[in-house]
């Protein structure tokens, strides 16, 4: 008789694939984290720079008399749903409305998504002291909440 042909693998072939695949996988874990903190830091750059043209874009309005002017105003938006929201154009004949942001971004580190995005952020006025920053009647300028250091070394709430 014929001895029969194995086929197939055998057990050890079979652990040392599946050690070999766990060790790739163990290495590549923490450079898909670093990815994705990566894309979140970018995220975050892209908002602040975004609503930093908005207050500025606000506050050059205000400067140019295109907004309404009250006594003792800074001149910066109240909050920061006005840039969404807009405000009206003094200048204009028909009273139209001026926006400054289409929609207002999340921060990108906030853990609670059931918050609106204008919650997410971190608010300075303008008589706030910036190594301080504390919210009061308008929004000079803003930061992230979040207690965590970027891969620069440099914490989120001083980008």
């Amino acid at each position: 008789m014929r001895a029969a042909v194995a086929r197939g693998f055998t057990l050890i072939e079979l652990v040392v694939t599946v050690a070999i695949i766990g060790i790739l996988a163990a290495g590549a874990m923490p450079l898909a984290e670093l990815a994705a903190q990566r894309e979140r830091e970018s995220e975050l750059r892209t908002a602040v720079w975004q609503i930093r043209a908005a207050i500025d874009a606000y506050k050059a309005a205000y400067v140019d008399q295109r907004i309404e002017q009250r006594v003792g105003a800074s001149g910066y938006p109240p909050d920061l749903e006005s840039l969404v929201k807009g405000v009206p154009d003094v200048r204009d004949p028909e009273g139209k409305r001026m926006y400054f942001l289409r929609r207002l971004p999340r921060d990108p580190f906030s853990t609670d998504p059931g918050v609106p995005a204008e919650k997410t952020w971190g608010k300075r006025s303008y008589a706030s002291p910036p190594d301080e920053p504390a919210e009061g009647k308008d929004v000079f300028d803003i930061y992230s909440k979040s207690p965590a250091t970027g891969l620069n070394g440099v914490p989120y709430r001083e980008w």
